[in-house]
């Protein structure tokens, strides 16, 4: 347990959060109400932290109890329930380990998602809903709050964009190893001739960003329209203009929301990703590594994916970057994406 703690490195957070508790004590502390606030929310993020690390402490010694237990009686359910502690033990081990690996200014923050169709019409379009169904399952996996902020279907099938927030530690991190062009290869099925097709999407990410890190957004800089928010039709359909876009003129970057039925609300989530936004685009010009990660930026095509997953002539997903790669397609498209991420993030670090 004390090599884990070491890795982990309990002590040199108790002793931030002593450092913190201290400035906080101080009776001017609230005088800067916004670094009072950066500072609050450190002290808290320790303190989870180190809780999580004690209930796993915990489990560890519970599952050697029962290892010892097992010993002496051998019952075959004393068996399976000391496998399933132990396998879960294994994901939370895991999940701590890739955390150790984020150490990015924003990585702990929640991530606002995009995913766009690549040039291909329906294909394209429907690549694109599978990967949001990958995310979103993967994000379920991790117990993470998902919104969908905006959903533009596609003509015939699929979807041409979506952006979502998904709130839970690490979010970014971890959504930060997937920024880039994904690329699907199957038999079509919209193809009657079962002919072999191509198909690209990319996906974005920005870390939500709070009140307390100032974006500017001039009105003079901003075009804002509002249309009538699609949907499947019958009596659910929204009849009025609620649906908005924003177009921040100096870069170009559109964002759109039409989830809510109110407009102010639409237009409010379109301001906190039109600010996510801004505020990455600012880091990655700080960066030439992120810039090149930066999926809008680029071409959504050949020569430029992250990732291939391939259905057909065999089956096999394999990361580029890494070179990572495994047979079980399936499984990778119903979430199972860990592994890629843990290998990204180690490459990423040497």
């Amino acid at each position: 347990m004390k090599r884990f703690e070491g890795v982990f490195d309990i002590a040199g957070k108790e002793s931030r959060i002593s450092e913190l508790e201290k400035r906080i004590a101080d009776p001017h502390f609230w005088d800067s109400s916004e670094e009072a606030q950066k500072i609050a929310k450190e002290r808290t993020r320790w303190i989870d932290e180190i809780a999580r690390w004690r209930r796993l402490e915990d489990e560890i010694q519970e599952s050697a109890d029962f290892l010892a237990l097992f010993e002496q009686e051998e019952e075959e359910s004393l068996g399976k329930e000391l496998q399933q502690k132990v396998h879960a033990l294994e994901k939370e081990v895991r999940a701590l380990e890739l955390e150790q690996l984020l150490g990015g200014e924003n990585d702990p923050k929640n991530a606002i998602v995009s995913i766009n169709a690549g040039a291909g019409g329906t294909e394209a379009q429907d690549w694109a809903d599978m990967l949001l169904r990958m995310y979103l399952r993967w994000a379920a996996s991790k117990n993470y709050a998902v919104e969908l902020l905006d959903q533009q279907p596609g003509e015939q099938a699929g979807i041409k964009s979506a952006t979502f927030l998904v709130q839970g530690p690490y979010a970014y991190g971890y959504f930060r190893a997937e920024v880039g062009i994904h690329r699907l290869v199957r038999i079509s099925p919209f193809d009657a001739n079962k002919r072999r097709h191509t198909s690209f999407a990319s996906l974005f990410v920005s870390p939500e960003i709070d009140e307390t890190i100032e974006v500017e957004i001039r009105d003079e800089d901003l075009r804002i329209d509002t249309y009538r928010a699609g949907g499947a039709g019958g009596q659910h359909v929204n009849k009025t203009d609620s649906a908005v876009r924003l177009t921040h003129l100096p870069t170009g970057m559109v964002v759109q929301c039409q989830n809510e039925r109110s407009q102010h609300k639409n237009k409010a989530l379109a301001m906190k990703v039109l600010r996510s936004r801004l505020y990455e685009l600012e880091q990655q010009k700080k960066d030439e590594e992120l810039q090149k990660l930066h999926a809008e930026k680029k071409e959504i095509g050949w020569g430029s994916q992250i990732r291939s997953y391939i259905l057909q002539p065999y089956q096999l997903v394999k990361d580029h970057r890494t070179h990572y790669e495994v047979g079980n397609v399936a499984a990778v498209l119903d979430g199972e994406l860990d592994e890629f991420i843990w290998a990204y993030l180690l490459k990423s670090k040497h």
